[in-house]
């Protein structure tokens, strides 16, 4: 039942983020629930791999490369999820910010 939930709220804040980051198209809450579903499956089995394989480059930019890691799997996210577009890279970049933010506000409002 929490996972529901912790889904729920990712799906909320990928609707809220489509809504503020222009550029990005979120068909309906449906779409929203897949792509928090496909984001956290690729953070959780891609993001790992991807951070190793580019450890001496983001050890050199102070960890800062793992927000272009981010900003790939955005962008992988809406090629795999039909109903989810993000014009550009940077685009994906500035919704992966905004995302985080808005995951951890809505993170602090249900605890």
């Amino acid at each position: 039942m929490k996972g529901i939930v912790i889904i729920l709220m990712r799906a909320l804040a990928v609707v809220i983020t489509s809504y503020v980051i222009p550029g990005v198209q979120v068909e309906n809450f449906l779409t929203a629930i897949a792509v928090a579903v496909v984001l956290g499956i690729l953070n959780t089995l891609i993001r790992p791999l991807l951070v190793l394989l580019t450890l001496p480059i983001t050890v050199l930019t102070f960890g800062l490369f793992t927000l272009v890691i981010n900003t790939l799997l955005i962008y992988f996210t809406s090629v795999l999820v039909p109903g989810f577009k993000v014009d550009s890279f940077l685009t994906a970049f500035f919704f992966g910010i905004v995302l985080s933010i808005t995951n951890w506000f809505l993170n602090t409002l249900t605890r």
